[in-house]
């Protein structure tokens, strides 16, 4: 099967659609070869794969332990009815705040290695998942700001974040993950922000990329005023093509991408209209995915 593995980049710094594969049915070299085009494009993208809940945890599990085996990233309940602010705010508000460029847990203790995530149901219009190379903006930038980017970190914070959007969380930091999860919710957690620093190294390939994103804040060192702007501005400098790739979504397909080194993002749609997708969460190696501070 190794031998039919068709790696086709996409038009940027990331990404490569891959074909000639069933994720159901690996061998160890076809396994290999995935690890590796992993590896080296951060986001591989699978059409035509349809794969069931135990199939995509079964897929996700290969690339290490779970932080969550399955979420439904959707705007309709289990019961097939949509959402509502009345009745789901807090889930809609962070499916909301998805809008915006971020990295998964990194608001947790444990940073996120990665994700799989499969579209069962996508709008006619709207609702592309964005992703952006944050190893690519390292490499873009000058010497001068890559030495000043070295030697700074930043908090990291959901309440923060999603605050800034006008939505505060009914779960506070002191709220229990039992809780959390009986009131359907999949990003909060307990305790204080995480101190995380601007410059990552990748623990397998050895690259440098920038860790920034919606949670990002309060630079110390610096007044909070200077270190929004700070954090904007180089955000907005990070994420420019060739550094992006938006997909757009065909019912069946299945991503996988390196949450250690991407942003990603959801286009905005119309959320009266389903969108249904499976979310599966790699959780991060304690030894590199670990706060500075916590």
């Amino acid at each position: 099967m190794a031998r039919t593995l068709d790696i086709e980049p996409v038009d940027a710094t990331l990404g490569a659609v891959v074909r000639g594969v069933t994720l159901t049915s690996l061998d160890d070299a076809t396994w290999r070869a995935i690890h590796a085009a992993w590896l080296e494009h951060a986001l591989l993208i699978f059409p035509d794969q349809h794969l069931t809940r135990p199939q995509q945890i079964a897929f996700a599990k290969r690339f290490g332990d779970l932080e969550l085996e399955m979420v439904d990233v959707s705007n309709v309940r289990p019961d097939g009815t949509m959402r509502t602010d009345e009745q789901d705010r807090d889930f809609l508000g962070l499916l909301r705040g998805n809008l915006d460029w971020h990295t998964d847990s990194s608001f947790k203790p444990l940073h996120a290695k990665g994700a799989v995530f499969c579209a069962e149901v996508v709008p006619p219009e709207g609702g592309q998942t964005g992703w952006a190379d944050m190893r690519a903006a390292y490499d873009a930038l000058d010497e001068a700001m890559r030495r000043k980017v070295e030697g700074l970190s930043a908090y990291h914070s959901i309440y923060h974040s999603q605050a800034k959007l006008g939505h505060q969380l009914n779960a506070g930091p002191t709220t229990t993950l039992d809780q959390q999860k009986k009131d359907g919710l999949y990003g909060p957690n307990e305790g204080p922000p995480p101190l995380r620093g601007l410059v990552k190294v990748h623990p397998e390939t050895g690259r440098r990329s920038l860790l920034l994103g919606r949670h990002a804040y309060n630079i110390p060192g610096m007044a909070p005023e200077d270190s929004e702007r700070f954090l904007k501005d180089l955000m907005e400098f990070a994420c420019r093509p060739p550094r992006t790739y938006y997909h757009d979504w065909t019912p069946g397909d299945a991503v996988v991408w390196d949450n250690r080194c991407l942003l990603h993002r959801v286009e905005p749609w119309d959320m009266t209209v389903p969108r249904i997708m499976w979310h599966s969460r790699i959780a991060g190696d304690p030894a590199s995915e670990a706060a500075l501070a916590y």
